[in-house]
């Protein structure tokens, strides 16, 4: 597959820019090592962000096969990366082996693009939401259902949760704080605690 599809690998130090809104699309992201931040910025320069991708993870399926030509998002790296870039032409053009590795490669495309339309789908729910207190209790309730626990590691540090939630970050912790002293959550750095799941459901509901 290498041999057809002739991908770019980089390296990136912490807080590096991977890909910048607006300039030309360089090709579909896999994150090889580290992790990054995948943004959006509106017209006053406030930072929204859409996912934050470890290992394994790609970025860019939409504009891969948008015809654009250019980047829709920011990424940038959370932490020293190393990235590799599939060009989307190659993935999706004829191959001349004609080779089931090519082909699965493409029905895979198609899978993680339908699985990131329903992500933003989710993401737009989020936006809606006019609480910060429903729109807090709603994540980590869905932190309880992915991790089966009422105790995990929060994904986001709480400057990226504030991104992700698009409300301010004195904000966001001022709330945190007042459902941790009503005995709703307990939290340490980035260990979280939900001790009353009703009461959250209550809240998102």
């Amino acid at each position: 597959m290498f041999e057809c599809l002739k991908p770019n690998v980089n390296s990136y130090g912490k807080n590096e820019w991977v890909a910048v809104a607006g300039e030309r699309f360089t090709g579909l992201g896999v994150v090889l090592s580290g992790e990054v931040v995948v943004a959006k910025e509106n017209a006053a320069g406030s930072r929204v962000i859409i996912a934050v991708n470890g290992p394994g993870e790609m970025f860019g399926e939409m504009a891969a096969f948008s015809g654009d030509g250019v980047w829709p998002v920011t990424v940038a790296a959370r932490t020293a990366c190393t990235v590799m870039f599939l060009p989307a032409g190659k993935i999706v053009g004829n191959c001349e082996n004609s080779c089931m590795s090519h082909r699965q490669l493409i029905t895979n495309m198609l899978e993680i693009v339908s699985g990131k339309a329903l992500m933003l789908h989710q993401k737009v729910e989020y936006l809606a939401i006019k609480s910060l207190r429903e729109k807090i209790s709603t994540f980590l309730l869905e932190q309880y259902k992915r991790t089966g626990s009422t105790m995990f590691m929060m994904p986001l540090k709480r400057n990226e949760l504030a991104d992700f939630l698009n409300v301010s970050r004195p904000s966001l912790s001022r709330e945190m704080s007042r459902l941790r002293d009503e005995g709703v959550i307990e939290f340490h750095r980035d260990s979280m605690k939900i001790k009353k799941v009703d009461a959250l459901r209550s809240m998102s509901s």
